[in-house]
């Protein structure tokens, strides 16, 4: 059995994203893109991420 290794890198969050897209669930792809531009520390990079995945923010800060 394949151990999960945790997600450490904006570039690990982005490629799930990809995935959950690619498998039509793109509330959690826009969550994950939004957590990798959260991590990037170019904000240029940070916009591409979230226009990769478009939609408004679903995250209940609190």
């Amino acid at each position: 059995m394949a151990t999960m290794q945790p997600f450490e890198r904006p570039e690990d969050f982005v490629n799930a994203a990809r995935e959950m897209a690619d498998a039509g669930r793109p509330a959690l792809a826009r969550l994950l893109a939004e957590e990798a531009a959260d991590r990037t520390p170019d904000p240029n990079t940070a916009q591409q991420i979230l226009a990769e995945f478009p939609g408004r923010s679903l995250r209940q800060e609190g």
